[in-house]
């Protein structure tokens, strides 16, 4: 490739609506720019303001006592005698999160010619430029500060606003603002309704030369040569002293000059001088995680040049295909920190977030972390290993509580908060789900391959899911199969049934993998884990020749669904593949022909794209592929919604496109390596650099019509095998020896 892909992406006009808003973060704090050039808006969001809604306080249902005679009941054919597992309370979600407030930048005299905004992914910095003045703003990974910098500010209002789409009238708001040496200190306090949880937003204005006035509620600059803001969101209880928080801000930039007398003979930086000194701070972290990974498909540099908006309305173009997989990477990356993303990833301009922006475990965070260990992001890795620590004894306790049983199950939702189990109604009993922590564990196995080492953390929570299945699974078949009653495919029902039923799919191949993997980092209980992994039954392949969704007699399977959960076994797992369990594959590949879209959902047809891409079916990766690039997904952001039409912001597509494009040229075991399996036909040449293989190995590939090329660099020695079109082979590594293969036919 003679000329890379563009890491980023730009508009030639403002952002309207802030869905369309450029993204920065890191983790904890984000920032979204959106606005006309007069009125620009930065939207602060924080990964732990989450709305009190009476959940804070809600606790799993009480039921184990009544598990035995549920049992009964559905094992004697009672298929909706799940609808009455509950304690009768009404539907709580989780406490929602929400925006915490804007920081608007006002030019009574502004400029609009030449406007121009883009985002830079290597560093993570927004721009927003006319002819007049220029602006930058990114969320700093070093210093956990949201930094602005606006150059040429002849006139500029700064002022903190809490008033954005959905807020509650009932807040208490309170402001303030003070001078602090030529600058001013803003301080917006909020207080929830009903509650004595509160967060303080705090933004030090700095700026080199000119006059600063206090207009309330915010601050006037006036003539001066730069301007820099530095924000934080502190989230708390009862009153905050905001001086400390003040003086680490006033930290971060002893030495910037504030005296505006030429002859002072004073050598402090300047704000530009500042902002350049953190943002280099910052961007050693950004950069380096960022560029660990790229993809190049060789796209026509004309419409690598286009604006995001111009190649949206390209869906067939490599040029689009490449700045989603760079845009999906960096906002997954911005995304991941003190949390893995929500549905929204980090960010909202709205307080009615759908489905409360939770951390929603039955597909969501599970497919937009999906790539996280194959596409190097170990801080998303990571984000995901802190919140399941964090949260297992709330695990604990709803094992304990709904099952009577010893060990962990993790919750459906979770606001970040608790990972307490207590959603219920009759068309989603997810009180009922077992298999969520055994997903949601996935991806720190796989990152622990890929690096060779076990974390403790995954070790401690597979034990406690191990344990888990020791107590829940009792009953028994007719064959002497163990029964996983009652059980939940997600978010699914059989044919005339109720939704809560027995062996579903994704149940019997969780709750195999999950005993069988703990057994692997726990040699002392291996033996027994593995005998009950080994009672749990085989799938079943029903009438039309498709794997069932419930292995068990008399449940139809109901095809129109946007969740694949019955094809867990082929993804994530590797269960179900072509090469071992040819007979399960070919079933599991006729369930994937049979399966509708229902309602359209990004989410639906991604997983459908990853299952896809693991039977090594090209033509239908590209047609699930095609189904989101096709219907209006994404805003201009490149952050993607929900449904098709831009209806509901959610970073599900967003965060999981890189994962399949991944995924159809590269997949790995801990012995296997695959290669190109399911390649589209509008990607027939390209480059991918970076991929980290589960067997210990970076992978870089570059393929073409006629041959492909992939060099090895491996960390430990191993033999594995190499599957491509052509069959397969053994490929002995060995650790500090680079590998080379070329193949001619792939």
């Amino acid at each position: 490739m003679t000329e890379g892909p563009v890491h980023g992406t730009w508009e030639p006009g403002p952002a309207t609506r802030w869905e369309d808003g450029f993204l920065s973060g890191n983790g904890h704090h984000g920032a979204l720019l959106f606005g006309a050039p007069d009125d620009e808006r930065v939207v602060v969001t924080h990964h732990t303001l989450v709305r009190p809604n009476g959940s804070e306080h809600a606790r799993p249902p009480h039921l184990a006592a009544e598990l035995p005679a549920l049992q009964d009941r559905l094992l004697a054919g009672e298929l909706d005698a799940a609808e009455r597992f509950t304690d009768g309370r009404p539907l709580q979600w989780v406490q929602p999160f929400h925006p915490a407030f804007q920081i608007r930048l006002r030019r009574p005299r502004a400029a609009t010619s030449g406007y121009r905004r883009s985002v830079d992914f290597t560093t993570g910095v927004l721009h927003t430029e006319c002819e007049e003045w220029r602006g930058q703003v990114f969320v700093s990974r070093a210093d956990d500060v949201i930094v602005q910098h606006v150059e040429a500010a002849a006139d500029l209002v700064v002022s903190l606003d809490h008033r954005l789409p959905g807020a509650p009238h009932t807040l208490m708001v309170g402001q303030s603002i003070v001078r602090a040496a030529d600058g001013a200190l803003l301080t917006l306090r909020v207080r929830y309704p009903h509650s004595d949880r509160r967060y303080t937003g705090i933004t030090l204005v700095v700026p080199t030369g000119g006059r600063t006035a206090l207009v309330p509620p915010g601050a006037r600059v006036t003539g001066a040569e730069s301007v820099l803001l530095l924000t934080r969101v502190v989230r708390h209880t009862g009153e905050l002293d905001t001086a400390p928080h003040a003086e680490a801000l006033r930290d971060l930039v002893p030495e910037i000059e504030t005296d505006t007398d030429p002859e002072s003979g004073t050598e402090a930086e300047s704000a530009s001088d500042a902002y350049a000194r953190l943002l280099d701070r910052h961007t050693s972290l950004h950069r380096a995680a960022y560029e660990r990974v790229t993809l190049d498909l060789g796209a026509d540099p004309a419409e690598r040049a286009l604006p995001g908006a111009q190649l949206l309305q390209r869906p067939d173009s490599p040029a689009l295909l490449e700045r989603l997989f760079a845009a999906g990477r960096y906002h997954l990356l911005s995304a991941s920190g003190l949390f893995p993303p929500r549905l929204t990833g980090l960010w909202t301009g709205d307080w009615d977030t759908a489905w409360s922006g939770a951390f929603t475990n039955d597909a969501n965070v599970n497919l937009q972390t999906a790539s996280a260990a194959c596409a190097a992001l170990p801080e998303a890795t990571a984000a995901l290993a802190s919140l399941i620590d964090r949260q297992l004894p709330d695990w604990q306790d709803n094992a304990r509580e709904i099952f009577g049983a010893r060990g962990a199950v993790a919750p459906p939702h979770s606001d970040g908060e608790s990972g307490l189990t207590y959603h219920f109604n009759r068309e989603y009993p997810l009180h009922l789900w077992t298999a969520g922590a055994d997903w949601l564990l996935k991806p720190l196995v796989d990152h622990d391959e890929t690096r060779g080492e076990q974390d403790p953390r995954t070790a401690r929570a597979l034990a406690e899911v191990a344990l888990f299945y020791e107590d829940f699974l009792t009953r028994t078949d007719a064959d002497g199969h163990l029964v996983v009653v009652p059980s939940y495919s997600p978010e699914n029902r059989p044919a005339k049934a109720s939704w809560g039923a027995i062996n579903a799919a994704m149940d019997l191949s969780a709750a195999r993998h999950a005993l069988r993997t703990a057994a692997a980092y726990h040699p002392d209980k291996a033996e027994a884990w593995r005998a009950l992994a080994d009672r749990i039954p085989p799938h079943r392949i029903n009438a039309d020749g498709a794997l069932a969704e419930w292995a068990w007699p008399g449940l139809d399977d109901t095809y129109d669904h946007r969740h694949l959960s019955h094809l867990y076994g082929v993804w994530p797992l590797d269960e179900i593949t072509p090469y071992d369990t040819p007979d399960l594959a070919r079933a599991a590949h006729r369930a994937l022909e049979l399966r509708g879209s229902e309602n359209d959902s990004a989410h639906g047809h991604l997983h459908h794209a990853l299952v896809a891409a693991r039977l090594r079916d090209g033509e239908r990766v590209a047609h699930a592929l095609g189904q989101v690039l096709g219907g209006d997904f994404f805003h201009t952001s490149l952050m993607s919604a929900h449904y098709p039409n831009r209806n509901v912001y959610n970073a599900d597509a967003a965060h999981t496109l890189p994962a399949v494009l991944v995924e159809m040229l590269v997949q790995s075991t801990p012995d296997r390596l695959v290669l190109l399996p399911a390649v589209p036909a509008n990607c027939p040449r390209g480059e991918l650099r970076g991929i980290r293989t589960r067997f210990g190995a970076e992978l870089d590939l570059t393929w073409s019509p006629t041959e492909a090329t992939a060099v090895l660099r491996p960390t430990r020695t191993h033999r594995v095998e190499l599957r491509t079109s052509s069959g397969a082979e053994p490929l002995e590594l060995v650790a500090g020896e680079d590998h080379v293969l070329r193949l001619e036919a792939w």
